[in-house]
């Protein structure tokens, strides 16, 4: 049931993009086309009144999912948009961002106990098609945690991107970040890539910082714990902001890591993540996590 709520979450804030006021000399002309942030924006606020026409219009009958407990189709997704409402959930944007057909979001659910939690919070992901419409989800989901090492929420921090014409290179490093310090290619270059002077840390096991980061490493290896991350998916990013779609191992289990970073002069100074382990039944699809 995740991606029910998932495509409710920027309602109340992206609702009114597809709104314009016209003037009176203006009623004769057709709705002004929306763009790939206010299309998803007015599809969650049709999601969240279960304005079922209006989902119609905006994606696919064959809209693909990913969440491996819903079923694919657009028709399964407004089926289930009644549970919503029964259990009182609801949900806010936290960040939207866009990198060519693809919006990525950072979301807080509130009210979503039968989810797993009461609060929990999830990255999501929805292409867009050639012809604009909504055609595919992913996403990942765990519970809020009220304290945390750093003293920082899982979602707070700045929002907004910036420095849009470098983006391709911060995608870059992110992908270079990945593979040499959580691939385990060359972690000695860590301070290559991240600030030595600023890194706020939303992970909620992890202090702030590059000591931060080391005292973790060290303390997972103790344990014998330590992340594996074996395969990037997905690169995506807006300007300063860039999320990774990884596959890897923690704890036992096979996991799907969500990774945003934020970037100033070419070194991340921000993150903020969600794991999920990967179930291997119970499934209601066969598109698995991943499939980019």
């Amino acid at each position: 049931m995740r991606p029910l709520i998932a495509l409710l979450l920027a309602a109340s804030l992206l609702a009114s993009c597809g709104n314009h006021t016209k003037s009176s000399n203006q009623t004769h002309l057709k709705e002004p086309i929306m763009n790939k942030k206010e299309t998803v924006g007015t599809f969650l606020a049709a999601a969240i009144q279960n304005d079922a026409e209006t989902m119609r219009k905006l994606a696919n009958d064959n809209y693909i999912q990913h969440n491996p407990f819903i079923p694919s189709g657009l028709e399964p997704f407004i089926n289930m948009l009644p549970v919503l409402q029964e259990n009182g959930t609801t949900a806010e944007n936290i960040r939207m961002f866009e990198d060519g057909n693809f919006v990525f979001m950072h979301n807080l659910w509130h009210q979503a106990k039968p989810f797993g939690a009461d609060e929990m919070v999830s990255f999501d992901i929805i292409r867009l098609d050639e012809n604009g419409k909504v055609a595919e989800h992913w996403d990942a989901m765990t519970a809020v945690v009220k304290e945390t090492a750093s003293g920082r929420s899982q979602t707070d921090g700045p929002t907004t991107a910036t420095d849009l014409g470098n983006t391709e290179e911060n995608k870059a490093i992110a992908k270079a970040m990945i593979e040499d310090i959580l691939m385990g290619k060359n972690p000695g270059k860590i301070a290559d890539y991240i600030s030595a002077t600023q890194y706020d840390q939303h992970n909620p096991g992890i202090k702030d910082g590059l000591k931060g980061i080391v005292e973790a490493v060290e303390y997972l290896n103790s344990q014998n714990n330590m992340f594996k991350y074996t395969n990037i998916h997905k690169i995506l990013g807006e300007g300063n902001f860039v999320l990774a779609v990884s596959e890897g191992e923690w704890s036992g289990k096979k996991q799907v890591f969500y990774d945003l970073l934020r970037f100033e002069n070419g070194k991340a100074v921000e993150h903020w993540d969600v794991i999920q382990a990967i179930p291997n039944e119970g499934l209601a699809n066969n598109n698995g996590m991943f499939g980019f």
